[in-house]
């Protein structure tokens, strides 16, 4: 009898579950959700090739190089990276005096070792990038891991960087209340379609690059995507290179292990 119970509830739940699934499948079918405007004009991140890509990636020094030049120049005086120390500054390829040159030319708030005091001072390797004062409205994200919080990453900020635009005619067409509201812009690689942030590089040259590349809009968004990166995978290469070397342990284990089966199961299995 028990037996009986249970195959019956079992049964009214299955058919339950059947209908339920049945009726959401002919709601959708005869009256499809209504689109909305992200859903239809938000782009999925633009390709975009680095050397820092693939198990066997590495970073290219001067690339980093160029997108800090580019952070530096352009993005620091709203975004902060406050997990970077400027003694990281040296895996780009940069050395001792180069390190303490940049570090100095920032002000950090530290301790007199004397009093106690909290007060402004040159930064030192040791210290990390100081915090934004942003005098804007709004609060501009820390790019210090922002290649590691948005879907794409590195690709992330390259669409991001060169996708300012109008806003499509046919939005406006299809959602006339969706227009761009004053003081924020369109950009269809943002969540919202609409950001607060001007596009910050706007033409060739805006950087002047030490090692003398040509400093077009594509190239500086390419770098400093490249860069932030780096700041958000710092030991990328040592990652990459710890995961082969185990890659090839464990290759080395599976062929000595098959090759000991063989040789001491090789005659028992003849008997």
């Amino acid at each position: 009898m028990i037996r009986i119970i249970s195959i019956l509830v079992g049964a009214f739940f299955t058919l339950a579950l059947l209908l339920a699934f049945g009726t959401g499948a002919y709601n959708f079918v005869t009256e499809p959700p209504a689109q909305t405007v992200e859903a239809a004009f938000h782009e999925h991140p633009k390709e975009l090739k680095l050397s820092s890509d693939g198990i066997f990636g590495k970073f290219d020094k001067q690339q980093l190089q160029r997108g800090f030049e580019v952070y530096s120049k352009v993005c620091s005086s709203c975004h902060a990276l406050k997990l970077v120390a400027f003694r990281d500054l040296a895996a780009l390829g940069y050395n001792e005096a180069e390190v303490k040159a940049i570090a100095a030319a920032q002000t950090v708030a530290g301790k007199d070792p004397l009093t106690g005091a909290i007060k402004d001072r040159p930064g030192m390797p040791s210290d990390h990038f100081p915090p934004v004062v942003y005098a804007g409205t709004g609060n501009p994200p820390d790019l210090s891991l922002i290649a590691k919080a948005r879907h794409g990453g590195g690709a992330y900020v390259y669409s991001l960087l060169t996708g300012y635009q109008n806003q499509p005619a046919e939005l406006l067409k299809k959602f006339p209340e969706a227009k761009t509201p004053d003081g924020l812009y369109y950009n269809p690689y943002f969540a919202n379609l609409n950001i607060a942030m001007p596009a910050p590089l706007t033409s060739e040259g805006q950087v002047t690059y030490s090692d003398g590349t040509k400093a077009t809009v594509d190239q500086m968004a390419q770098d400093v995507a490249a860069f932030l990166v780096w700041t958000a995978e710092p030991k990328l290469e040592k990652r990459h290179q710890t995961g082969l070397w185990w890659i090839g342990f464990l290759l080395f284990a599976t062929i000595l292990a098959y090759m000991s089966y063989r040789n001491i199961w090789a005659e028992k299995k003849g008997h």
